[in-house]
């Protein structure tokens, strides 16, 4: 299956946002006063730190398939033509 162009770049697109995001908002939790009890991670960190890296796993898979969707939808280049139609290739 093959997406178009524009499905492509919403999948990298969503891919950036989601290390643009997720990143500042786990700074966020880290510097949370539930974060850390007596010099321990709580659980609140940790439940937390669980999201934001399957988030950031799901949008760099999202991000990767949406580059591999755009580059298999380009027209293919001439010097790629050329080779499939068997010009320039000697013959037998």
């Amino acid at each position: 299956m093959v997406l178009s162009r524009r499905w492509s770049a919403f999948l990298v697109l969503v891919g950036v946002w989601t290390w643009v995001i997720w990143p500042r908002f786990g700074l966020a939790i880290y510097r949370d006063d539930r974060s850390f009890a007596d010099g321990r991670p709580t659980s609140f960190l940790l439940v937390h730190a669980v999201l934001i890296a399957a988030s950031l796993a799901v949008g760099t898979t999202v991000g990767v398939l949406g580059v591999r969707a755009w580059r298999a939808a380009r027209p293919p280049r001439e010097a790629e033509e050329s080779a499939v139609a068997g010009v320039g290739r000697p013959q037998d």
